[in-house]
């Protein structure tokens, strides 16, 4: 059996672990150690390439913005900034005919653009959310479509740990990856509102209405949400305007999140403790999945199925486009049975040397940039994908008495929403490259 054959085999074994619920960075580890092993003939290479990826790995400058990241969501939930950016939204847009999930997605935007994880976002806001929706007579597999929707905002909108990750793979600016995430972000939320808006028109009956609020009172609620604003500008802007490095701009983020959160009397001995155990366990689990697909893509690596698979795909003369669309259809299926970074991690050193060789008309930085944001969204689309969505669960978990079936009628409306978009995205590069300096 040769090397390729090896290497092409090992996806089976990895997607028969991860089907009988090996955890996806232990399974790839495994896969990876294996398959070196019966490439070179002996364990030495593995087993000197664990002491040495493993170093590599927990040492990285780059990745420290990771903890950084879940450490600033930490605190601006403390610091109840969740609430605040509802309680404007809803002030805005609860009296409408939808209003309230309307302003859960705002919400979910917001909070997005300090937290930097979907997952988060989308158990945060449904803690704040759900009862003010189920208070005002909306039905609960709408709400729950509604709150796993908002959610995926979490990671496009920047800062985003995941499109960290993306840069770091591919060796992309990061400063240009969370600029080019804006626009495909601030759509997003645009066009769930839009989802909403018809929703409610098609079933009269699966929301209610509240009172408007007074003028004053919207305002004064606009008001509370300045530390939002105030931890993203500094956050992006100072990323942007090279004041700081994204690994300083996390640092500053997650002290000014942690700052406002003491004011704000959320942030105390317990609590900071809490959040520091709460971080460190995220960042282990973020940080074994790297280490376990810097394994396996390791291993890929020697036995050069990316390499022929470039080839193959050169050789067959496809047209770019034809490659993308195919690419975009296996990580819209797959993301509906993996996390994003998880997918991400095994795919891009697969799929990223396919992309660059194509010609789409663009520089190689902004072919990478493009199909970043692309995959990032994609991906995404399949937390809200039924049957396996993540965000769906979570969402669901928290909503004891709406039965899960509800929520899948309800985010069907969400899913093509994002589907759209994909395809706007796709067809007119512009839109997500418009912010990205020439």
């Amino acid at each position: 059996m040769t090397n390729l054959e090896i290497g092409i085999l090992s996806f089976p074994a990895l997607m028969a672990l991860i089907f009988i619920r090996v955890p996806i960075g232990l399974a790839m580890f495994v896969v990876g150690l294996v398959g070196l092993s019966i490439v070179t003939g002996s364990t030495n290479m593995a087993f000197a390439r664990l002491k040495s990826e493993t170093y590599t790995t927990f040492s990285s400058y780059s990745l420290t913005i990771v903890p950084m990241f879940l450490l600033m969501g930490q605190f601006a939930t403390l610091g109840g900034m969740s609430s605040a950016l509802f309680k404007a939204a809803e002030g805005f847009l609860g009296h409408r005919k939808g209003g309230v999930a309307m302003a859960a997605v705002g919400a979910c935007a917001g909070f997005g653009a300090i937290c930097g994880s979907s997952l988060a976002t989308a158990a945060t806001m449904g803690r704040v959310a759900l009862p003010e929706l189920r208070q005002y007579g909306y039905a609960g597999g709408f709400s729950t479509a509604t709150l796993a929707a908002g959610g995926t905002l979490g990671i496009l909108i920047p800062p985003s740990v995941v499109l960290v990750i993306y840069a770091i793979l591919t060796e992309q600016n990061i400063a240009k990856l969370f600029l080019a995430a804006v626009i495909p972000g601030v759509l997003a939320a645009l066009g769930y509102v839009l989802a909403i808006s018809i929703y409610v028109r098609l079933h009269p009956d699966a929301a209610g209405t509240r009172p408007p609020v007074p003028m004053g009172e919207r305002f004064r609620a606009l008001i509370n949400v300045w530390p939002v604003l105030l931890v993203f500008g500094m956050v992006v802007g100072g990323i942007y305007l090279g004041w700081f490095t994204p690994t300083e701009g996390a640092a500053v983020g997650a002290c000014g999140t942690g700052l406002i959160a003491f004011f704000n009397r959320g942030l105390t001995r317990k609590t900071l403790i809490d959040s520091f155990i709460v971080t460190s366990r995220s960042t282990a689990m973020v940080f074994f999945i790297i280490l376990g697909a810097g394994f396996y893509n390791g291993f890929l690596a020697l036995t050069e199925v990316p390499q022929e698979l470039s080839n193959y795909v050169v050789s067959q003369g496809f047209s770019p486009w034809t490659v993308l669309t195919l690419i975009l259809i296996f990580y819209l299926i797959f993301g509906c049975l993996m996390d994003s970074l998880s997918m991400i991690l095994l795919t891009i050193p697969i799929f990223f040397p396919v992309i660059s060789i194509l010609d789409f008309g663009m520089s190689a930085e902004h072919v990478a940039i493009w199909f970043g944001i692309l995959v990032l969204i994609v991906v995404e689309v399949g937390l809200i994908t039924p049957p396996v969505g993540m965000n769906l669960f979570i969402i669901n978990a928290m909503d004891r008495k709406t039965p899960i079936v509800e929520t899948y009628k309800a985010v069907g409306y969400f899913v093509a929403s994002d589907l759209v978009r994909v395809v706007l995205l796709v067809l007119f590069p512009a839109i997500t490259l418009f912010l990205i300096p020439n």
